[in-house]
């Protein structure tokens, strides 16, 4: 008899999802959960449905630049793919963008909205690109009160209209570097009526949109971040024609293969000032504060839908006499999944909380450092394990994870790109330390920590207790005997300090959580997870080396 293996199947991604539905009843008013289930019932049934269905259906469809019409006249237009405007349909239908700025909810606004996301998100092929910098731009808009722009694109930008609704782009990289926005070099002349932009952007995401927040250095400015100043671009001019703006290619990406990324010319394109002539890589810091937790729960929602998958296809494959589900080192591999995921995903959602708190009720002062500290150690944590989380999952399929037609292979791909949009790993624990600077936010988040755990008692949580506050304070010891040392050895040591700290945090949250599952479900899978989190890879501050050792090791001399 021939075989033919069955592939994997997804339920609603809601309905399967016990820890977002535990999340939900120990942290959501009862009302609030009862308002919101509906639409996270909705999403998950349209993640485990149509919209998954599409994005594998749509497998190798992308966009395509048309430099030129039939008659020679240069018209620089990107179509993209039918799946994408049905992407674009759902999210503005179901308030992607909209929500926190309705704010129905108070301040679980935000938190309706990342658990909406995070359901969306595995199935629709990375168009939670341009919604987070739309987002990001709206949030932007509002900080600094720009009233104009915000009468003119916030409506646009939170509209539930698929017909009104607006994207934004975020073009801040230029061929001078990414990261080191402070090199722009694009230049801002004042005229009659505003500015007109000159220059290039190398790596334009979302290159489709109506509009974009590009940073320029005005006229006579000094160099550096400080001479910069932010700016609003309409991408098309009221006649319908591209405003001064010149495509030269898209990005051949390794992942992320649906989503327009462009290298483009400013050409005297039309523009208007967000928040004065100077100090622009500041005004950025509402969009980064939006985008980088957009891009968290990407990462995290990557980990949940390989989970989702894995695990259901454990129990179809066949191998050695037994399903996978019952052979014991995959069940360890899988648990191990689940621990990582669990602690990227409570880590995430504390993040999210925090910031729903500080939009509509102002939080306390300890509240908005740690919401401060915790934005660059989330995003950095929740996108290099969601990296090795893919891959992982990818080996759990066997060769299958391998080809392409399984779809498998892009939850790997499209997951490397997450350490490096929003800021690479080492930019963002250079932040960290910044965010932390005269050491308030620490202490906040270390007090935080250790509020968390002291509310777990059992006996079985004891050790991953003890270790989630020795970690904290082992992180703040180390950075309290750099801080009369030179600034490289600081420097050396901040990815494995940010790594630590993230780690200790969202360990002591998986300890609280376990309490709480053991209070009201009577369930141990927490003290699992928070037992295997505490016995593995807690603290990588024992790696660091001084800088010179450090390059001595990287850089051999030649023989």
């Amino acid at each position: 008899m021939t075989f033919f293996q069955t592939p994997p199947a997804l339920g609603n991604q809601y309905d399967d999802d016990v820890l977002l539905g535990e999340l939900l009843a120990r942290r959501v008013p009862e009302d609030v959960r009862r308002a919101i289930e509906p639409s996270l019932v909705e999403m998950g049934g349209l993640a485990a449905g149509r919209l998954f269905e599409l994005s594998q259906a749509s497998r190798g469809q992308e966009p395509v630049l048309f430099s030129h019409d039939a008659w020679g006249r240069r018209v620089d237009e990107i179509r993209v793919p039918p799946a994408w405007k049905e992407y674009a349909r759902v999210a503005a239908e179901h308030g992607l963008v909209a929500i926190p700025y309705e704010r129905e909810q108070g301040p679980w606004s935000r938190l309706h909205q990342f658990a909406l996301l995070y359901l969306f998100a595995p199935s629709s092929s990375v168009y939670t690109c341009p919604l987070a910098m739309s987002d990001g731009a709206a949030k932007t808009l509002l900080h600094h009160r720009a009233t104009r722009l915000v009468e003119r694109a916030v409506p646009h930008l939170t509209s539930r209209d698929p017909h009104n609704v607006w994207t934004s782009g975020q073009w801040m990289t230029e061929r001078t570097g990414g990261s080191d926005v402070g090199r722009t070099q694009t230049e801002a002349r004042a005229v009659a009526n505003g500015w007109r932009l000159h220059g290039s952007k190398w790596f334009t995401s979302a290159a489709t949109s109506e509009m974009a927040l590009t940073l320029a250095r005005p006229e006579g400015n000094g160099p550096g971040g400080r001479g910069l100043a932010l700016f609003y671009l309409e991408t098309r001019t009221p006649e319908g024609g591209l405003n001064g703006i010149h495509i030269h290619r898209l990005k051949d990406k390794l992942g992320t293969r649906m989503l327009a990324t462009a290298e483009l010319d400013l050409e005297g394109t039309r523009a208007e000032l967000v928040a004065g002539t100077e100090e622009g890589v500041k005004a950025i810091t509402p969009m980064l504060q939006i985008t980088r937790l957009w891009n968290a729960v990407c990462s995290v929602a990557s980990m949940r839908r390989g989970m989702a998958l894995a695990r259901d296809y454990a129990r179809r494959r066949e191998a050695f006499g037994a399903p996978l589900a019952d052979k014991p080192l995959h069940v360890e591999t899988l648990a191990a999944l689940q621990a990582e995921f669990e602690a990227s995903f409570l880590l995430l959602f504390r993040a999210v909380e925090l910031l729903g708190r500080e939009e509509t009720e102002g939080g306390t002062d300890d509240e908005r450092l740690l919401a401060r500290v915790l934005q660059p150690v989330v995003k950095l944590y929740t996108a290099r394990h969601a990296v090795a989380h893919a891959s992982e999952v990818l080996e759990a399929f066997g060769g299958a994870g391998y080809v392409e037609d399984t779809g498998l292979p892009a939850l790997l791909r499209d997951a490397q790109v997450l350490p490096i949009w929003e800021g690479t790993t080492n930019v963002l624990s250079l932040d960290t330390l910044r965010a932390i600077g005269g050491g308030e936010a620490l202490v906040a988040l270390l007090n935080d920590l250790e509020a968390r755990v002291a509310r777990a008692t059992h006996p079985a949580l004891q050790g991953p207790r003890v270790r989630a506050v020795d970690a904290g304070r082992r992180a703040a010891a180390w950075l309290k005997a750099r801080a009369a040392e030179e600034v490289a050895v600081l420097e050396a040591g901040a990815r494995a300090f940010a790594l630590t700290l993230g780690r200790a945090y969202a360990l002591a949250l998986v300890v609280e959580h376990a309490q709480w599952l053991l209070d009201t479900r009577g369930n141990r899978r927490g003290v699992a997870v928070a037992r295997r989190l505490a016995s593995s890879g807690l603290d990588a501050l024992d790696t660091v080396d001084a800088p010179q050792d450090a390059l001595g090791v990287a850089f051999p001399e030649p023989r």
